[in-house]
C-alpha cells in the first residue's frame, strides 16, 4: 500500500519533525541556482572549493533509483560543553546543526512509513537549506540561516533520496522572514561584518564559521575575543528576534577534565594520543569530524 504524501508528512510530524517531498527532477533546479550564483560571482572561490564542491547533483540509481527528494527539519538544541582549564570550568557552545543524533531517528521514521509500499531511501548530499526554502518548509533569515515555524533556526535540515513516486510538485521562490525587511539585529551582532545591509546573501567567506571549520591559522583581522563556539558561530542566532518565539534549548552535553583539555590543546585529537574515554566523548559530541581543528580552536577559546 502506497502512503500518500500527506500520510508520509504526518508520520514525520507525529515524531516531532517537519518535511516536504518533491520530484527528483528538482535536483537540477538546485544545481542551476548554484551555478547561477557562481556566474554572478556571488560565491567566494574558497567557499566553493571547501563546501559547495561536496554536493552531489546526480540522483542515485543504486541501491534505489531515486524518484523523489525528501527534505526534513529536526528540532535541535544548542549544546554546551564544559572544558576544565586552569582550575575553572569553561562552558563552550556548539551550534544546533552540528549534532547528528536526530539523523537516525528521522531515517527510521521515513523507512517505517515507506516500507509498506516497498520503497527505500538513501541520504543525500545537496544544499539542504536551499531545498528547504524552495520546498516551502523553511524561510531564510537575513543571516542566510533557515527558519522553520515553531523551530526557528534551532533545527537540523537533512535530505533523502527515495524511489517513492512524487506526483505533487510545489516550488517556491526564495523567501525571507517578514521581520528581516526592517530588522538589523543579526547584522549588528555579527562580529566579522559578514551580514550586509544592502543584500540578503551574506559574505560567507567573512563568516566566523567559515574560518573555524577550515585548517590553518586565523587571519590577523579576526579578534580572538570573537570566538565563543568549539566550531561554528551563534552570534546572529542569539540576537535574532525570531528565535524568541520558539523553545530555545541549550543542552548540557558533558565535560572534559583538565587532563583531557590539556591533551586536546597539545594536539592529541589530531595525532591519536587521546585516551579511549576522551575519544568517546568527542564521538558523543559529534566532534570527530573536526578533530584536526580542536587544538587551534580551543587554544583561542581558552586564551
Amino acid at each position: 500500500m502506497n502512503p500518500s504524501v500527506k500520510e508520509l508528512l504526518c508520520h514525520l510530524e507525529s515524531a516531532g519533525f517537519r518535511g516536504r517531498v518533491l520530484p527528483v527532477r528538482r535536483l537540477q533546479d538546485l544545481r542551476d541556482e548554484i551555478d547561477m550564483r557562481r556566474r554572478d560571482f556571488c560565491i567566494d572561490s574558497n567557499l566553493d572549493r571547501d563546501y559547495l564542491s561536496s554536493f552531489h547533483f546526480i540522483p542515485p540509481t543504486e541501491p534505489i533509483r531515486a524518484r523523489s527528494l525528501i527534505v526534513v527539519a529536526a528540532p535541535q538544541p544548542e549544546l554546551e560543553i564544559v572544558f576544565h582549564w586552569m582550575g575553572k570550568p569553561v562552558p563552550v557552545s556548539v551550534p544546533p546543526t552540528y549534532l547528528h543524533d536526530t539523523d537516525d531517528a528521522v531515517e527510521n521514521v521515513l523507512r517505517n512509513a515507506l516500507r509498506p509500499g516497498g520503497y527505500g531511501l538513501v541520504r543525500g548530499r545537496v544544499p539542504e537549506k536551499l531545498l528547504a526554502v524552495r520546498s516551502g518548509l523553511a524561510r531564510y533569515g537575513r543571516n542566510n540561516v533557515s527558519y522553520v515555524p515553531e523551530m526557528g533556526s534551532f533545527h537540523r535540515p537533512m535530505v533523502f533520496f527515495s524511489d517513492y513516486p512524487c506526483m505533487e510538485d510545489v516550488w517556491h521562490e526564495e523567501t525571507v522572514l517578514d521581520r528581516c525587511i526592517s530588522c538589523s539585529a543579526c547584522r549588528l551582532a555579527c562580529p566579522t561584518g559578514a551580514i550586509l545591509k544592502d543584500r540578503f546573501l551574506i559574505q560567507a567567506e567573512r563568516c566566523l564559521t567559515f574560518f573555524n571549520e577550515r585548517p590553518g591559522e586565523f587571519p590577523e583581522w579576526i579578534d580572538p575575543s570573537w570566538h565563543h563556539c568549539v566550531v561554528g558561530c551563534m552570534r546572529c542566532q542569539e540576537a535574532c528576534p525570531e528565535n524568541r518565539f520558539v523553545s530555545r534549548r541549550v543542552e548540557q552535553k558533558g565535560a572534559f577534565t583538565e587532563e583531557e583539555t590539556e591533551s586536546l590543546l597539545a594536539g592529541g585529537a589530531a595525532d591519536g594520543r587521546l585516551s579511549a574515554e576522551t575519544y568517546k566523548k568527542l564521538a558523543d559530541f559529534d566532534m570527530i569530524e573536526y578533530k584536526d581543528l580542536l587544538q587551534r580552536n580551543l587554544r583561542v577559546l581558552l586564551r
